[in-house]
């Protein structure tokens, strides 16, 4: 066993990939891959050199040490999502592909048995298949892709970037899969859209004893925080409420805790 390599790590995933027939599969993963080459060539990266483990509605990347993170995410990403809004354009809801990108970085082996081990891969992949990630890309039907990166990543690439990446435009989530245990921060954002104007329901998780929150926190069966959720409009407080309204930066999309609807 090689000791493991500090890499920068890209998961993406297709929507309702599982929804479309034998023949859309089909078509859906062929053009998957052609728009991440072409994306890939028009800002000057090569794909060949990535290390990719496949999926059929996806894939996880591993990129060489030498490319630069912000050109990942500052040209590719919204590359890419130009490529998709093109593409999309001209087909039916059903044959069309949007994506959700995750960027992690983090230790992972490259020589594992049967895929890439280590901590970083499973937190990319968590952040992929984050529930407030396919919300919001689910509300904006013309977008291309829905971009979630680690607070890491965030910190020290989109911010020291801003006339490339947009920091403004994204906005702190809370991922969370209850079932493996897992509950981490992260920042998100839909490419070439607002989405902290976006009226989007808002189920935020129970608040921390002894955290010092000053905001009001809901029980698992719903609800709303005030402190880090402004909310303009008619809104509800209680158990099974929803608050609909005008989202800050600092927001919850959703974070599988409680009902969601």
């Amino acid at each position: 066993m090689r000791h493991p390599e500090r890499r920068l790590l890209i998961s993406v995933d297709m929507e309702r990939y599982s929804r479309r027939s034998n023949v859309q599969q089909y078509e859906a993963q062929r053009h998957f891959r052609e728009l991440l080459h072409e994306a890939a060539d028009a800002v000057g990266l090569d794909r060949v050199a990535w290390m990719t483990q496949q999926a059929g509605d996806g894939e996880l990347a591993i990129v060489p040490r030498d490319v630069s993170e912000s050109r990942v995410i500052g040209r590719f990403v919204p590359e890419l999502n130009r490529r998709l809004r093109h593409h999309n354009s001209s087909r039916l809801p059903a044959a069309r592909i949007r994506l959700r990108v995750a960027v992690h970085q983090g230790l992972v082996h490259l020589d594992g048995a049967n895929g890439f081990p280590g901590n970083a891969v499973v937190f990319v992949c968590r952040l992929c298949d984050a529930e407030p990630v396919k919300k919001a890309l689910a509300a904006f039907p013309d977008a291309g892709v829905a971009l979630v990166v680690s607070t890491e990543i965030f910190r020290d690439v989109v911010t020291e970037y801003p006339e490339e990446m947009r920091p403004e435009r994204f906005v702190r989530i809370e991922v969370a899969h209850p079932d493996k245990e897992f509950r981490e921060d992260a920042w998100l954002c839909v490419v070439d859209e607002d989405i902290n104007g976006a009226a989007i329901q808002v189920v935020p998780p129970p608040i921390e004893q002894g955290s010092g929150q000053t905001a009001e926190r809901p029980t698992d069966h719903g609800g709303i925080r005030t402190g880090d959720i402004r909310v303009e409009g008619q809104n509800a407080i209680g158990q099974g409420a929803t608050a609909i309204g005008s989202v800050g930066r600092d927001a919850n999309f959703g974070t599988g805790r409680g009902d969601p609807r």
